[in-house]
């Protein structure tokens, strides 16, 4: 135990971003500032529409709709996770499997946004589905889960106590205009333990789904 104690913890590392196999930073980047404009614009309510709660101190903004929709459903919102209810650790799985490539029109309420430009570069690239703004409260947590397709995150706000554990890797994910894959087919959460909301984009990828 003396030489256990004697150790002294890494307390630096922890603000800076990490990556493992199922989360990496790809070399595209976006403009922050111009990110952080266009949220705090919606944020004020100068643009129409407004965010949904998804639970208690987590909140959506939806950036893309199916072609057609007229408003939104739980469907559009939340969509398939799995995840482990108990100690039998049996996998249950929740909410209706959705079809990411369905979601391929970009909301004509944030049409000229940078949002827009953000969809725009990224559909060049990947197929995509379901994009959104995601804002966490301080002192908030998401379920312990697993979804069908895996995502990007870009952070607008962030803080050091907002975190993203997948599997056994736990890491920062600094607001810098970075995209981060993240691999959310594993078992993962997003955790804000710090004094100040987390917000990102979140964008499915549209690959066919693992349906099990």
């Amino acid at each position: 135990m003396a030489s256990l104690v004697k150790r002294v913890p890494d307390t630096e590392s922890v603000i800076h971003f990490r990556a493992s196999s199922e989360i990496i930073r790809l070399a595209l980047k976006f403009d922050i500032d111009k990110l952080r404009d266009a949220f705090d614009q919606v944020a004020k309510g100068s643009t129409a529409g407004g965010f949904t709660s998804l639970s208690d101190g987590f909140q959506s903004l939806s950036l893309t709709r199916r072609p057609g929709s007229v408003g939104e459903t739980r469907r559009d919102l939340i969509g398939r996770y799995y995840l482990r209810v108990d100690e039998s650790m049996r996998e249950e799985s929740r909410e209706e499997l959705v079809q990411e490539i369905e979601y391929s029109e970009f909301d004509s309420t944030y049409q000229g946004s940078y949002f827009e430009f953000v969809h725009q570069e990224l559909s060049k690239r990947y197929p995509i589905g379901r994009m959104r703004v995601m804002m966490k409260d301080q002192y908030n947590c998401n379920s312990w889960h697993r979804d069908p397709e895996p995502r990007l995150h870009i952070p607008i706000y962030t803080n050091p106590g907002a975190l993203f554990v997948i599997n056994h890797h736990c890491t920062h994910l600094p607001a810098d205009g970075s995209v981060y894959f993240t691999d959310t087919r594993g078992y993962h959460t997003g955790l804000n333990g710090g004094e100040t909301n987390r917000v990102h984009i979140v964008v499915a990828l549209a690959y066919p789904p693992i349906e099990k």
